[in-house]
């Protein structure tokens, strides 16, 4: 208990549920500014996830298998539907989308490199590919979004996949936001915008309206590439269950789908807390959606939002994905949010571990800025070992974990395997509270 918090207690005093001091400084910051609050990272409040299940691990009813003698495969396949060349990962664990502009030049390099290292993709994100990355990225996948920045054919025919982005986790319904400190005359001359200019980006795309506008873009962007690479869609997290029906309508090979807790790099913060479902929700309702279309395994299923270590990959595999993607986890591997540049952070005001101010480019660790001085300091050759370990990590753990419940794929995980822990999570994951076989919401 701080100080501060002891004193409360001993004075009689009771901090109200409702007007908290955090509630209550953000009232203050918004009478006095006349603004609303602008930040990066995902939704900070607790909502079920990942921890709140449980694998059933094998003993007597289920045979384990031994982990130094018997192989669990990891290897996924992206984009059997229709795409002449799938992408085949080595691990279900990809990079998510992250701009050029969001991020330096050096951090979205070391993304390529960890992920080449580790057989997995990496994606390009709002503003266009760069060289860096592209000559880095064994496996790039092609975001084509709303705003448009930085797109052109040629760029979109040397992707190994196409990723159309619908909506985002942390922002679904709304556009990206790159403030002009951001906009240095490279990212200017990518998105061909005036250099310090904030820039807003559109939330839905100009050329359609509907499912059926999609068809028609998702055939343009096959004839571009000769039908060569699978085309992904991402949706955020809300009316998933439809929208993943439609997708799959409109043609899609892959569905891309992110929950709230997915980060952004600048958005309000109205939207990152109260807009979304989480990535627990998400999940069944998108395999849902697919079993009773008869697509799931051959429509592709990724899932991103708040994975942090092998078991929440596993889970999501348990769950029915067939991989996830990692965007703020990428990050920290690379050196976000480190220590080592608290006092750093303390000059902007901020702490390691609670900077998420990305879209102002002052990030000590060099990693969310423009400014070449803070960009040097992430070495893009150390940073990528330090993501490919990471990688590494997560697919160990998560085949550790497939290998009790007696699995030799990871895709070979089931709801069967999972208990939940508490009520609510039970009722997202549909799968039964620990210790019973009641699935809140299901009859019997």
């Amino acid at each position: 208990m701080s100080e501060e918090q002891d004193l409360n207690v001993q004075d009689g005093l009771r901090e109200s549920a409702t007007f908290d001091r955090v509630t209550m400084n953000e009232i203050r910051r918004a009478a006095e500014t006349g603004i609303y609050d602008i930040r990066g990272f995902g939704a900070k409040r607790k909502v079920p996830h990942f921890d709140d299940l449980l694998f059933l691990g094998a003993s007597m009813s289920r045979y384990p298998l031994e982990g130094y003698r018997e192989a669990c495969n990891t290897q996924v396949t992206l984009g059997t539907r229709f795409a002449k060349k799938p992408v085949v990962i080595d691990t279900p664990v990809t990079i998510a989308g992250m701009s050029f502009g969001a991020l330096s030049a050096n951090a979205k390099e070391a993304l390529g490199r960890g992920a080449s290292a580790a057989g997995t993709s990496t994606t390009t994100g709002d503003g266009g590919m760069t060289p860096e990355e592209r000559g880095q990225s064994s496996k790039l996948v092609y975001q084509y979004l709303p705003s448009r920045y930085g797109m052109n054919p040629d760029d979109l025919r040397k992707a190994d996949a196409i990723e159309v982005v619908l909506g985002q986790g942390a922002k679904p319904g709304g556009g990206g936001m790159l403030l002009g400190q951001k906009i240095t005359d490279r990212v200017a001359e990518m998105r061909t915008l005036p250099k310090g200019v904030d820039q807003r980006s559109a939330c839905r795309h100009p050329d359609w309206t509907g499912p059926d506008d999609l068809a028609i873009k998702i055939q343009e962007l096959r004839e571009i590439t000769d039908w060569r690479v699978p085309i992904y869609i991402k949706v955020g997290a809300t009316r998933t269950y439809y929208d993943t029906k439609l997708a799959v309508k409109a043609g899609a090979d892959v569905i891309v789908v992110d929950g709230m807790q997915g980060g952004t790099a600048a958005t309000q913060e109205v939207f990152i807390e109260h807009v979304g479902v989480p990535t627990l929700a998400a999940i069944p309702q998108a395999v849902q959606a697919l079993q009773e279309m008869g697509m799931h395994r051959e429509v592709q299923l990724i899932v991103s939002g708040g994975i942090r270590n092998g078991a929440d990959v596993a889970k999501c595999m348990a769950l029915g994905a067939d991989a996830v993607a990692i965007g703020t986890a990428a990050l920290v591997a690379l050196g976000c949010n480190h220590p080592k540049w608290d006092n750093d952070f303390k000059k902007i005001g901020s702490a390691a571990g609670f900077y998420d101010d990305y879209h102002e480019g002052k990030d000590p660790a060099g990693i969310s800025t423009q400014d070449p001085e803070l960009a040097q300091r992430l070495d893009p050759v150390e940073g990528g070992r330090r993501l490919a370990n990471y990688l590494r990590v997560l697919t160990l753990e998560a085949q550790t974990l497939a290998r009790a419940c007696g699995k030799n794929d990871l895709r070979n995980l089931e709801p069967e395997d999972l208990v939940a822990l508490t009520v609510e999570s039970a009722a997202m994951a549909r799968v039964p509270l620990a210790g019973t076989n009641w699935v809140p919401g299901q009859s019997f």
